[in-house]
């Protein structure tokens, strides 16, 4: 079913704001309505389109009589006098902006509620589980449906009659992977993706396992499922014929569950995407995000696996956003090649790591996935947590064996350093100094002044720890800091030169 707080959601992308919540933002709704000017009373539809009213006089007119749950305006602004009429009949107002057409408006809410509705058995007309009982009472056989990659979707309610095979299937959501091979040996699933046809599949070598019959579910050319009728023999005339049919009904569905899953999804990544980049009312985006709390951080996950990428970062985008609804920990994008989520956060980052944990879970085992955690952030500061989380996952990709994910939290250091290198890579370097004269000196000559100068920096002076970094007497050190110092001013007792010249090597190659 569908609450107020989707339909707010979804309708954030156009402009809408949620005035006088009857009740509570978890309002389920069941029906759509448009107003019709000859009606006395409004309709008892949860949902009212308020077509043709384009004033606040008629607008309070049309609270005082309505009996709508919520009822959708296009206005350009909204007056105590209505917020009064509302409250006054505890009705939820949407406001839209005008610039929306109307048939914009009717389409989303009519997708977004019908394909929610419920009937008083708690199904839907819609439901995939009333349709799979529908078609098993057509086709005199227990049914399932099943989407391209095997998944259970849907199965009709009788179990007294099925077979070990189609019980296992339904209780792992999933059909085994030891009967997918024997299905695919008997070239079922080639079968499947080339043609239309209802397919007798004989009885399976495990013992106890009928036989099925199968169909696929297309879109065109493209497979979106199929439907199996537990069955010991090939179907008679009129129960094919109702499976055909039965195929074409349950592809419509199918099409209509992408399509507002999809739009949910389009608008989400929007909103996301505006955030990351700085270029919205971050306080406002975060609150039609339904993102509560004031501190945020963002994560950002790269899938892999051998075969095609962009199938993968699609799948991690997918289970990312599975489950819509105020309840979901973050809120997503497909950006580029990756995956970019804005989670609430606590000071630590345990909430992320779980997060990535929880996403890494649902991914198939030949996918691997790299992540990185921005530090938080600020409503104001969501863009510089997505730049941070960027770079802790460039930290992770040099090195995937760090474990689940790299954070800014834990890897500022390397961060910093990385930054320090791209900075010194991207304008022209110094040409006076002496780093530049040193290493200039090891290049002509061969000696190794810049890896002692470095040693010597990061020991801190300390003669014994630099010899054994090198490989050397402490002698050997000392003798070549003397000659450095001749060749060019070190000026070691300076704070700011040895800052200077530390900031100067760490810019440069580490091999050095």
């Amino acid at each position: 079913m569908i609450k107020l707080d989707r339909l707010v959601n979804v309708l954030g992308e156009y402009g809408a704001r949620l005035y006088c919540a009857a009740g509570a933002r978890r309002t389920e709704l069941r029906g759509v309505a448009l107003h019709d000017p000859s009606e006395t009373v409004g309709g008892v539809d949860d949902v009212l389109l308020a077509v043709g009213i384009e004033s606040s006089e008629s607008a309070r007119s049309l609270l005082h009589v309505t009996r709508a749950t919520v009822v959708v305006f296009r206005l350009s602004e909204m007056t105590e006098r209505i917020l009064s009429a509302a409250r006054d009949r505890s009705v939820a107002v949407v406001v839209v902006d005008p610039a929306v057409s109307w048939g914009q408006l009717a389409g989303v809410v009519y997708g977004l509620v019908l394909e929610g509705r419920e009937t008083e058995a708690g199904r839907g007309p819609t439901d995939l589980f009333v349709l799979a009982d529908s078609l098993a009472e057509s086709v005199a056989g227990p049914v399932t449906i099943e989407d391209h990659q095997s998944g259970v979707l849907a199965y009709s309610s009788s179990q007294e009659a099925s077979d070990p095979a189609r019980l296992r299937t339904i209780l792992g959501r999933r059909v085994p992977e030891g009967i997918r091979r024997e299905l695919s040996d008997r070239r079922v699933f080639a079968h499947l993706a080339s043609s239309d046809e209802p397919l007798f599949v004989g009885p399976l070598s495990d013992d106890g396992i009928a036989g099925r019959v199968v169909i696929a579910v297309r879109a065109g050319r493209e497979l979106l499922g199929s439907i199996w009728v537990e069955t010991p023999t090939p179907l008679a005339p009129k129960h094919e014929a109702a499976l055909i049919e039965g195929a074409r009904t349950v592809a419509l569905h199918m099409l209509r569950s992408r399509a507002s899953a999809d739009l949910e999804r389009q608008v989400e990544s929007d909103l996301v995407i505006g955030l990351l980049e700085g270029t919205v009312d971050a306080p406002t985006v975060l609150s039609r995000l339904g993102l509560r709390g004031s501190r945020f951080r963002v994560v950002v996950v790269q899938a892999r696996t051998d075969g095609e990428q962009g199938a993968a970062v699609l799948l991690a985008f997918e289970r990312a956003t599975t489950g819509f609804g105020w309840a979901r920990p973050g809120r997503s994008a497909l950006f580029a090649n990756a995956v970019y989520t804005v989670l609430s956060s606590d000071e630590d980052t345990t909430s992320a790591y779980e997060w990535i944990r929880s996403l890494t879970r649902e991914m198939p085992e030949d996918v691997g996935v790299l992540a990185g955690v921005g530090g938080l952030a600020g409503p104001f500061q969501v863009s510089a947590s997505r730049r941070e989380a960027d770079e802790s996952l460039a930290v992770h990709a040099d090195d995937p064996a760090r474990g689940l994910a790299v954070g800014y939290d834990d890897a500022w250091h390397e961060i910093l350093l990385r930054r320090l290198r791209n900075a010194a890579s991207a304008g022209r370097e110094p040409t006076r100094g002496p780093v530049v004269e040193l290493r200039r000196h090891d290049a002509e000559r061969g000696t190794r002044y810049v890896a002692t100068l470095r040693a010597w920096l990061e020991c801190q002076g300390d003669l014994g720890d630099a010899a054994s970094r090198l490989d050397v007497h402490p002698n050997t050190v000392r003798y070549r800091m003397r000659k450095m110092a001749e060749l060019t001013p070190l000026d070691l007792d300076d704070p700011d030169k040895r800052l200077a010249m530390i900031i100067s090597l760490a810019a440069s190659d580490p091999s050095e």
